[in-house]
């Protein structure tokens, strides 16, 4: 279960699946949206809610974020969403009869610690954690099994009062494509980039969030020769963006949309610029590219961002504008490139999809 069908929450959710499907065809599988059964009324107000806040207001989604003093106070409205929602998914429930039911986000996850309250459902509830960092609205008595990314989210959550048998270091589910390894010379072909320049792959999210028209600019002062890559996601304002930037730009520049093929990208990119989301960086750490990271959304982007930066694989860059700087930098420190992808070979966790299909499975 997930919400939004362009978020990382729904990207882990189809990993998951496809990945129990590779193992054992015959299992039944159903991924869905939960916002697909509570209402799509609900659905869009929340999700507009959100990127509004992520976009215009950040302060305000860290000031929610995990803070206790919010969360004991908005416990009744907690509650009542979770009633009023539980109860329209029942006839999911007791229709398809799951033996285990796997979660990627929050929501879902407690609508469905309500269901098993309510109705004493013997389902096994798991819980995907989607970034390295827990909040408060993932903890229910009725979870049976958390899936985190890190043996640090570990041992927050028995902290947290999780029993240490009740979590799993699978790490983030991603898309089992990013372990295979890629030709890169046809890669390089296809999209005409010259193999002896530096690429930088800039990606803003499903959404194509973050200062990336700036990052553009930005690059433009840099003193080396290099390639574009930009990955606009749904924006297809900053899309239209792009290709007038693209005109006056001194560097070469490819633009994707939305795209199905970010393995390939990641695997000539010789450096990611990006927002940390649990998915991208999990992607980028599978391919083992060093990060640059910008505009964190407080909250649990700025978790993802302190523990990658900690484990040597990312650099954070504060002011957009220093961001030529950085990247020139980086690209003359060959030493610390190197460094940093086999840091990311130490964490990276590309079988994650596949361990928590194996481990759902034997749930059954």
């Amino acid at each position: 279960m997930h919400i939004s069908n362009i978020s990382g929450h729904k990207e882990a959710s189809s990993a998951i699946e496809q990945a129990i499907k590779s193992i054992s065809p015959t299992a039944e599988t159903l991924s869905i949206n939960i916002f697909d059964y509570v209402g799509k009324t609900t659905s869009k107000i929340v999700t507009k809610i959100y990127l509004k806040a992520i976009k215009n207001t950040p302060a305000i989604w860290g000031f929610l974020y995990d803070n206790k003093r919010i969360i004991n106070g908005t416990k009744k409205i907690k509650e009542y969403v979770y009633s009023r929602s539980y109860r329209r998914v029942r006839r999911l429930i007791e229709g398809f009869k799951p033996d285990v039911v796997v979660a990627t986000q929050a929501f879902p996850c407690g609508v469905c610690a309500e269901y098993k309250r309510r109705f004493r459902d013997k389902f096994k509830l798991v819980a995907v954690m989607t970034d390295y960092a827990p909040h408060a609205y993932w903890f229910e008595n009725e979870v049976n099994y958390y899936v985190v990314g890190s043996e640090e989210l570990k041992c927050d959550l028995i902290k947290k009062g999780i029993a240490e048998n009740n979590i799993k270091v699978f790490g983030i589910p991603i898309d089992s494509k990013f372990k295979n390894i890629i030709n890169a010379s046809v890669v390089f072909e296809k999209l005409q980039l010259d193999r002896n320049l530096p690429v930088i792959l800039i990606m803003g999210g499903g959404q194509g969030i973050g200062p990336i028209k700036k990052i553009i600019k930005s690059l433009k002062g840099i003193h080396l020769n290099l390639q574009i890559i930009l990955v606009c996601g749904t924006n297809k304002k900053l899309e239209i963006q792009a290709q007038r930037l693209k005109k006056k730009h001194r560097n070469k520049i490819i633009i994707f949309g939305f795209t199905r093929n970010i393995d390939e990208l990641m695997s000539v990119a010789t450096l990611i610029i990006t927002k940390p989301g649990g998915l991208t960086t999990s992607e980028a750490l599978a391919k083992q590219v060093p990060l640059i990271i910008v505009s964190p959304i407080p909250g649990q982007e700025i978790f993802n961002t302190n523990y990658l930066v900690k484990k040597g694989v990312a650099i954070y860059v504060e002011r957009i504008n220093a961001i030529n700087t950085v990247v020139e930098n980086l690209l003359n420190d060959k030493d610390r490139l190197e460094n940093m992808r086999k840091n990311a070979l130490c964490i990276s966790k590309p079988n994650a999809s596949v361990d928590i299909a194996s481990f759902t499975l034997g749930l059954c």
